[in-house]
């Protein structure tokens, strides 16, 4: 059973270096419930972005499937400011005349490779000879001098991943969404965490089990929005569904007041050292986040119930936010994204 609330709430409650300060969260809520409706944010702005499928079918649920596998650990060793620019000579992807880096640099690759008759996001695919480290080298190819991080990694994944649908006789991840007859998206959660294992993003922290699921998580957001609730996006119980605990959601939770980080941990993140996943510290950055934007939530329902807004997509907005701002030169943010290399994020 996923319990993604409930655990990180005993974290909340509990943590040494992470605190989430409620009253921070109310106003958050105010003045992003004001930025939403100012910019109509809502499923529909997953689609708008040159690089997200624009068909809805079978083949961009193998899409997202493939991306959310290897959605984890794009920040750069070489890029210190993480400037998020390709001159900084963190691992970028080009396709047709543009250069992309972050997740961007993911779907890039994505699509270069499918352009150029490799198909990748094909599962059977990757349980083939024909499919070895060479070649998915090939499909993250860097224009500059960083490769792309965890490339092994993400290679067992897939070959691992490949396994499944063979040994399941499985063409496509549409076929397991069609065998979630009661669509919900914690069940399908729950049935990716146990059918793949790098989806199941789980904790110990003080002795008990916390539940994070932060790729199962966004796999089931991504299908949702990309879908508008519809299809194959269609989920009973999409809104309960957390927000997904990555390196950059934290950085604008921080800068908003919402989360506080202890003298010792904001030293540690400022000086650019790594956190172990597992760490105490990094269990911490990613729960409070989550309970924060539970927070978030909660208020924003308050004050206007008649507008409907989930933890996914004040997830979603979060996250552009902290794009925008990279973009800015971080101008008035005063933390870096914390260091983990992980396969969950």
């Amino acid at each position: 059973m996923v319990n993604v609330l409930e655990t990180v709430e005993y974290v909340a409650n509990n943590a040494d270096d992470v605190t989430v300060n409620a009253n921070a969260c109310q106003s958050a809520a105010g003045e992003i419930l004001a930025n939403m409706k100012k910019q109509s944010y809502s499923t529909k702005t997953w689609n708008e972005p040159e690089l997200t499928p624009k068909t809805k079918d079978q083949a961009t649920v193998d899409w997202i499937f493939l991306v959310d596998l290897l959605n984890f650990s794009f920040w750069s060793d070489t890029d210190r400011q993480d400037s998020g620019l390709a001159s900084s000579q963190r691992f970028t992807v080009s396709y047709k005349g543009k250069e992309y880096t972050g997740y961007w640099s993911l779907c890039a690759a994505i699509n270069r490779a499918v352009g150029e008759g490799i198909p990748v996001t094909t599962p059977a695919y990757w349980a083939t000879d024909e499919f070895n480290l060479d070649k998915l080298a090939y499909v993250f190819r860097s224009a500059t001098k960083e490769t792309v991080p965890l490339l092994s990694l993400r290679y067992d994944i897939m070959k691992q991943a490949g396994r499944v649908f063979k040994d399941k006789k499985l063409d496509s991840f549409a076929q397991i969404l069609d065998s979630n007859k009661n669509k919900s998206a914690l069940d399908l959660v729950a049935t990716v965490a146990s059918l793949f294992p790098s989806f199941k993003d789980e904790a110990t922290y003080k002795g008990k089990n916390i539940h994070i699921y932060k790729r199962a998580q966004i796999l089931v957001a991504d299908i949702w929005a990309c879908f508008d609730g519809e299809g194959y996006g269609e989920f009973a119980d999409i809104d309960h569904v957390t927000m997904f605990a990555d390196y950059r959601v934290p950085q604008i939770l921080h800068d908003l007041g919402c989360l506080k980080y202890s003298e010792g941990l904001y030293k540690h993140i400022g000086g650019l050292q790594m956190i172990d996943s597992g760490d105490p510290r990094e269990v911490e950055l990613r729960a409070c986040s989550i309970w924060a934007v539970e927070l978030i939530r909660r208020e924003m329902a308050k004050r206007d119930p008649e507008t409907k807004v989930n933890a996914i997509l004040i997830d979603f907005f979060l996250w552009d936010t902290a794009k925008k701002n990279q973009q800015k030169d971080y101008k008035g943010v005063s933390v870096q994204c914390h260091r983990t290399r992980s396969c969950y994020y």
